[in-house]
This record gives structure tokens, C-alpha cells and sequence, in this order.
């Protein structure tokens, strides 16, 4: 059970950027009648959302619905939401017309990711957008859906371009599809957690290389920031360490950042 009040209200922000016509009206009408019969959402410190400016949002994930989760999450707090999203997605006629028409962004797998990372963060500071970064890269593979170790996209893009980065986390999401699901379950409506972050402290790291260790230290105080958000929804204490696929002997797939 999550140890904020369950009674807390889901409170909707309207910001700028929403009250902006965009093609986010479109999608919005498009999804959320039916999502809102089949999702409630609890927000837990809604009013940390940044509303203006560029920012990079970094929630957990162990759902391949958590996209959708997320970026529902992030409208109805007041900010259109934005993703890197693998390049081989907008290869589909008409996903890819609906990714590129609001503003999602392509990363390749190979090792142009940082470069396509950059010019997104670019992009982000001159249009004042947020983005949406997952820093595990891909599902986690705790056992027990913990946060596994992250990857250095988030906080390389954050530290490049001087904006913040956002700690978040949900959880409940494993209701509607479960880790590596395949079949969608909208109904009874199901009750989903999300809470914001304060701005990662990154000060430690201004005006230092950006190098492997410096990147990795950053990366591991995200993800343990995290973890703790999600272990407040759970009210359970998150494991000292992150999950390690390397270690472990798992093969890393689907990664979308370094």
C-alpha cells in the first residue's frame, strides 16, 4: 500500500503549454475518454512538475505500457509530453505520422545515440519542451521490479544543456499489462500511483568532465532517487543496490540511451 494518503486528490494542472493548441488536443481527445474510464491516477507531489521551460523527466520502468502511462500522467499535470523513442518506431506509417507530428524524438540503436541525445536536448532549450527519458533504457529485470542500473542519457543531457533533471516514479501499471505482458487489462479501472521528484542535485557535477565515472556517478544518484519515490508508493525500502543485468548475465535489449 502506498504510504501517501490513498485519498489523495488527482489533481489536474492546466499550464501554458496545454493551453497552447497543439496536436496534443488531438491525441488527448482521441485517448484519454477511454483511458480515464479504464486509469485513476493518484499524484503525489503533482505540484513539483516543472511548468515552464525545458526539463528531462526520468520515471522507472517495468511495463512496455508505461509510455502511455507517463505521458498521460505528464498532460494532465500541465506539460506535453515528449520522448525519445527508438528510430525503428516511426518506420510504421502511421505510428511514425503520430510520433513525428507531436514532436517525439527518434534514437537510433546503434552508437549515434548520444549525438541524437544532444540535438534533442538542443531542441528542448530553444522550445522550452520537457522530454521524457527512461534511464534504465528498458524494462528492469529485478525480480522484484525494482529499479535496475541506469544509463547515462538523462543526466548527459541535463549536465550538456544546464536543465534539470526530474525523478519520478509510478506504480500500479503492472495491473494494466504486467512486465513483459502482451495482453492489456482496462477493465475494472485499475488505480495507478505517480510521483514527482525533486530536481536532481547535479551541482556536484557542473563544470567537470563529462566523462564514464562522472556520468556513472550522476546516473546511480538518479536512479537511487528513483527507487526511494518508488519505494514511498510501495511503502516498502528499496534494495541498497541496483539490479545489474551485466552482473546478473542478462542481455540488455531495447535501449533507447547510453
Amino acid at each position: 500500500m502506498p504510504r501517501h494518503d490513498p485519498a489523495a486528490a488527482p489533481a489536474v494542472k492546466r499550464g501554458a503549454e496545454k493551453r497552447r493548441p497543439s496536436f496534443f488536443w488531438v491525441l488527448a481527445a482521441l485517448i484519454l475518454p477511454l483511458w480515464n474510464l479504464s486509469v485513476k491516477y493518484r499524484f503525489h507531489h503533482g505540484e513539483r512538475m516543472p511548468q515552464s521551460g525545458a526539463f528531462v523527466l526520468s520515471p522507472n520502468h517495468y511495463s512496455e505500457v508505461d509510455p502511455l502511462v507517463m505521458g498521460v500522467a505528464s498532460w494532465k499535470l500541465g506539460r506535453a509530453p515528449r520522448f525519445l523513442a527508438k528510430a525503428s518506431l516511426f518506420k510504421n506509417p502511421v505510428l511514425g505520422w503520430f510520433l513525428r507530428t507531436s514532436g517525439q524524438i527518434p534514437v537510433e540503436r546503434a552508437g549515434s545515440q548520444s549525438h541524437a541525445a544532444i540535438r534533442a536536448a538542443e531542441r528542448l532549450v530553444e522550445e522550452g519542451r520537457m522530454v521524457i527519458v527512461y534511464p534504465e533504457g528498458s524494462l528492469t529485470r529485478d525480480p522484484e521490479m525494482w529499479p535496475m542500473r541506469g544509463k547515462t542519457g538523462a543526466v548527459r543531457i541535463a549536465l550538456e544543456r544546464g536543465i534539470p533533471v526530474v525523478p519520478a516514479a509510478h506504480w500500479g501499471t503492472q495491473a494494466i499489462l504486467p512486465r513483459y505482458g502482451k495482453k492489456l487489462s482496462l477493465f475494472p479501472r485499475k488505480t495507478v500511483d505517480v510521483i514527482i521528484g525533486e530536481p536532481l542535485d547535479l551541482s556536484a557535477y557542473v563544470d567537470k568532465p563529462l566523462d564514464t565515472a562522472n556520468l556513472t556517478a550522476a546516473t546511480n544518484e538518479l536512479m537511487d532517487a528513483i527507487a526511494a519515490l518508488l519505494g514511498e508508493l510501495r511503502g516498502e525500502t528499496p534494495p541498497a543496490e541496483r539490479w545489474d543485468p551485466v552482473k546478473h548475465g542478462q542481455k540488455e535489449t531495447g535501449r533507447l540511451d547510453g
